[in-house]
């Protein structure tokens, strides 16, 4: 009998143990995701439009400018990975029932050691909400992980990311693989660092403009 006890104190503690990492490591968030929800509730971010959401890319990105003739939504926030987005689907991407989502994340999973599987099916989660809580959203666009010059180290786990992404949206005709990896590089390969600040992560102007010819084409 006391060895049944026993178990099940360990079992709780040990269970009480994860929900601690798991809520610490979504409550740091919590100011970002309360911005996003004031977005919503001001019209900031309207009913219909189409959706961005992500890590920092997503927050840089200067929507308006780029997409003048559509209704945009910005709901990046920095540092963020694919699990987080995931995780707060509830309360900043189902309440604007967006059109079309546009969501770029994963970068900072690998940079954090996370696997490529990992990311995968990440990704895989978001997209399972999508068809479960927003059968009106017409297409879910993942844009690949951006060659960097900071993490160029990583860029074999990031194209074998890019790849499982890839290879799991020509499964559902409503996902939708946006491959800007490829012009982001030059002629020998590399990254171009002419496309990225000075943090040699971050894009500049120019690198934005790769990604809005390449997301205009199928909007």
């Amino acid at each position: 009998m006391k060895t049944i006890i026993c178990s099940f104190i360990v079992l709780f503690i040990g269970t009480i143990a994860f929900a601690t990492v798991d809520d610490v490591a979504f409550a740091k968030w919590e100011k970002d995701i309360a911005a996003i929800e004031a977005k919503i509730q001001s019209g900031e971010s309207p009913q219909g439009s189409i959706l961005f959401v992500g890590s920092s890319s997503i927050r840089l990105w200067n929507l308006k400018e780029s997409f003048p003739r559509h209704v945009t939504s910005n709901h990046g926030f920095g540092g963020s990975q694919m699990a987080d987005s995931v995780h707060f689907f509830e309360r900043i991407v189902a309440p604007v029932k967006p059109s079309v989502i546009v969501i770029y994340a994963g970068d900072n999973d690998l940079a954090q050691k996370k696997s490529p599987q990992t990311v995968a099916e990440d990704f895989a989660q978001f997209a399972a909400k999508v068809k479960e809580q927003l059968p009106e959203c017409r297409k879910v666009i993942y844009v690949a992980i951006k060659p960097s010059v900071k993490r160029w180290a990583l860029a074999d786990t990031i194209k074998a990311t890019n790849q499982l992404i890839e290879t799991n949206c020509k499964k559902d005709d409503r996902l939708h693989f946006l491959d800007i990896w490829t012009p982001m590089l030059d002629v020998n390969g590399q990254p171009r660092p002419e496309l990225l600040l000075k943090d040699g992560l971050h894009m500049n102007a120019d690198g934005y403009q790769i990604w809005n010819n390449a997301l205009e084409a199928i909007l």
